[in-house]
């Protein structure tokens, strides 16, 4: 199936003249905006075979419509459940697109039950790392260890020496000189067998249909090539996890196939992310105190005590 020329014409002639239509509905065109498309659009089309999801892609360095298009396609030849399945990708400079079927579900939400919606999560993980890692062997997941530490080492150390030396300052610059001295850095940089990764670890990212007891993942377009002890640990650093107790968050590090194997690994990966994320809210701390100071205890817990 190929994309309909008429409408995607109408929507790159929209984003060209009046982009800020582009984030409302276009009842003409039959679309109806989804929540959650964060830097790209995306919308449910009621096309001439019936809805259908359309995904406007931002365009930067990664490609990230065609990287949502190869693992769409990777997850279908393997038979991996709970994904979308690709229709057409419409290559374009500016406003590449990709349609996809629309999956049932709402996006999971931290501070509800998660009992089944973790196991099946578990599961369909468990089943995307077991696909060959084939096209994906060159690229590497987006946010991989080597950027996690590219960003704390280049970009935020540097920021912290420039800023005012208060109390925090100085506290901040002690964890990093912690995590530095650890030696988690030359652990995540030593080779470790490859598994495909859905690139984003976000729990909105997730879908759960109350009705069939089922799970959905979307949004492939910063998949890639990784690790098992850096997916678990990523997963269970994600921001999106904070609120969830460490008795859940070490029952499904190990439901992921996580062993005393890559303990060492699994624990350099866990402060990184960790350290990572509190880089992340630092500059946003005046506007995100409490998840600042919630992040800045987690990462002192974890260099304290080890998670596992």
């Amino acid at each position: 199936m190929t994309g309909p020329v008429d409408v995607l014409d109408e929507l790159r002639r929209i984003h060209e003249h009046e982009p800020d239509r582009l984030d409302g509905a276009l009842p003409n065109l039959g679309l109806t905006p989804i929540s959650g498309g964060r830097n790209n659009r995306v919308y449910r089309w009621d096309s001439p075979e019936g809805p259908i999801c359309l995904k406007l892609y931002r365009t930067d360095k990664r490609n990230r419509a065609g990287a949502e298009t190869l693992a769409l396609g990777h997850m279908a030849e393997h038979g991996v459940a709970g994904v979308p399945r690709l229709l057409w990708h419409d290559e374009h400079p500016v406003l590449p697109a990709v349609a996809m079927t629309l999956v049932p579900g709402t996006p999971l939400d931290a501070g509800a039950d998660l009992d089944k919606p973790l196991s099946a999560l578990t599961s369909t993980l468990r089943q995307m790392f077991t696909v060959p890692i084939g096209p994906f062997a060159d690229l590497p997941r987006s946010e991989s260890a080597a950027h996690y530490i590219h960003r704390i080492t280049q970009v935020w150390a540097p920021a912290l020496r420039s800023h005012t030396p208060d109390a925090c300052t100085r506290d901040l610059e002690r964890l990093l000189a912690s995590w530095h001295d650890s030696g988690d850095a030359q652990e995540l940089a030593r080779p470790a067998p490859l598994v495909f990764s859905h690139g984003d670890s976000n729990l909105l990212n997730w879908l759960w249909d109350e009705q069939t007891a089922t799970i959905s993942v979307v949004d492939f377009e910063f998949a890639g090539a990784s690790d098992l002890a850096y997916e678990a640990a990523e997963l269970v650093e994600h921001i999106s996890m904070r609120s969830l107790s460490d008795d859940v968050l070490r029952a499904l590090v190990t439901d992921l196939g996580v062993d005393a194997e890559h303990g060492s690994r699994f624990v350099a990966a866990q402060r990184t992310c960790a350290l990572r994320w509190l880089a992340v809210l630092w500059k946003q701390r005046e506007r995100r105190a409490e998840e600042f100071h919630v992040q800045l205890e987690r990462v002192r817990t974890l260099q304290s005590a080890p998670f596992v």
